[in-house]
């Protein structure tokens, strides 16, 4: 057989595997940096019984920043912790790590060394009577490929929550896949931002993961956010407690309990835990995002007992504490330069100290993202919408971003508002204009999507026609 045949068939092979190198995880190149990161982190701070996986993980990101070397170390880390494992539970974990590494060694060029893990590989597949020579299937395997995508990001997230809805089908009441399904759900709840008060659809899944994992902080410190962002704020403060009281996964849980306490009002509370759990972990982008938001927090404080008119020794307190947010916001988006919505508060921030010009510069910066999730890009066209009616003064590119977010169909409070601040910037323009047919025929449509709510994609089509329209009209592309 010739050479090129013989490295096409071990090709061939390679793909077969089920490894990090063939489940498709999407990471954009910005965001290394950050998943490395938050692996180190994870390693040192998280209890888990799937380190084998991180580790796993951590070999993968290696070879994406072209360190192969190093990422052959990350693999001899992991099969030194599955020796550690029963011989029974390893199995799986072996045959990704062994995979990982005839991947790595194809791309170093060595395919001895390729040809020796593929027949590691081989040989356990015939020992569990596997119908492929190359690959395994079966829930364990679901389980692991789950994780992966878990933990690179939300573009993996609906993948990983079939991968353990696959897992859960043949064995419903196993701990680590009930763990992995109930952390991608409140996950997803975060993405889908289900209005207060409703449903979540992790809540029953968190339930459940607590039934079989009574001892495990980090899903109790979930569970309580959870239960506040239905309503239940009093139950889920007990969970939170109980987690706070736990040693196991101490920076994470602080992570979590600080959310809550955030939401709830108890500003230096939540700073003193982020404070805390930052000492151990000082380049985690949700931390000082975390912080951030405490900060602008503190700031709608004083602007609200000041009825929206800080003077004097307040208006000097909103800047410097503004100021501290946008420390943290900054430092944030330079360890991960995709956090789009740290752009929103980032610019908000900007607003608030009077920079327009920065405030403009972040938000065209999150504008150019390409791939940017329609929830998000939702919420910066409200925001935007805003910034251009109050703060550069001008009608028609607020009219603009408003229509835009309301071209965007899922029911959120970003479209909610911007349904509402568009309806009173054109009341407002009629009562100096009555017989402004553009302001007119937006009122009718406000009218119309109001009393037909059912009617939702007719009138998105309609507000995109509008928004088109009008951008048409002022000259703007």
């Amino acid at each position: 057989m010739s050479k090129n045949a013989d490295e096409d068939q071990v090709k061939d092979r390679l793909e077969q595997l089920r490894c990090h190198f063939t489940w498709k995880l999407l990471i954009e190149d910005t965001a290394i940096t950050d998943l490395e990161n938050r692996i180190f982190d994870e390693i040192e701070f998280l209890d888990i019984k799937h380190n084998v996986g991180v580790h796993n993980l951590l070999a993968y990101i290696k070879h994406l920043k072209g360190q192969n070397k190093e990422a052959l170390e990350s693999l001899k880390e992991a099969e030194d912790l599955i020796q550690q494992e029963p011989t029974n539970q390893s199995d799986t974990k072996r045959l990704v790590t062994w995979g990982n590494y005839a991947w790595l060694y194809y791309h170093l060029g060595n395919l001895g060394e390729v040809q020796i893990y593929l027949d590691k590989v081989e040989n356990t597949c015939k020992k569990v009577a596997s119908p492929s020579c190359y690959r395994l299937e079966g829930p364990e395997m679901d389980c692991e490929e789950g994780w992966a995508l878990l933990k690179c990001g939300g573009k993996n997230y609906e993948r990983a929550k079939a991968c353990f809805e696959k897992a859960l089908e043949v064995d419903p009441e196993n701990p680590e896949f009930n763990t992995g399904y109930a952390i991608t759900m409140f996950r997803l709840d975060s993405f889908h931002k289900l209005p207060q008060h409703k449903e979540a659809f992790s809540l029953c899944p968190l339930k459940q993961a607590i039934r079989l994992n009574p001892e495990d902080a980090y899903i109790k410190a979930l569970l309580g956010l959870k239960l506040q962002d239905v309503g239940e704020t009093a139950e889920g403060e007990k969970y939170i407690e109980e987690a706070l009281t736990k040693m196991s996964s101490q920076t994470y849980v602080f992570r979590y309990a600080a959310m809550f306490y955030r939401r709830k009002g108890s500003l230096d509370k939540a700073l003193q835990l982020l404070k805390d759990a930052l000492q151990a972990t000082p380049s985690s982008a949700f931390l000082h995002h975390q912080i951030g938001l405490c900060y602008r927090s503190q700031v709608l404080q004083i602007k609200k007992t000041t009825k929206w008119q800080p003077r004097g020794q307040d208006r000097e307190n909103v800047n410097r504490i503004a100021n501290l947010a946008i420390s943290h916001f900054e430092f944030t988006l330079k360890l991960k330069p995709t956090f789009e919505i740290a752009y929103i508060h980032l610019a908000d921030m900007y607003t608030e100290i009077g920079n327009y010009e920065k405030a403009e510069d972040t938000y065209q910066k999150v504008f150019s993202m390409k791939t940017l999730d329609k929830d998000i890009l939702q919420d910066i066209y409200f925001h935007y919408g805003q910034f251009q009616e109050f703060q550069r003064k001008s009608e028609s590119d607020a009219i603009i971003y408003y229509l835009k977010a309301i071209n965007i169909e899922n029911q959120s409070y970003s479209r909610d508002k911007s349904i509402s601040s568009l309806e009173k910037l054109v009341l407002r323009k009629l009562r100096r204009n009555a017989s402004d047919i553009e302001s007119l025929r937006i009122l009718r449509f406000i009218d119309k999507l109001k009393g037909e709510i059912n009617e939702a994609s007719e009138s998105d089509e309609r507000a995109l026609k509008l928004a088109a329209d009008f951008e048409s009209s002022v000259g703007l592309k």
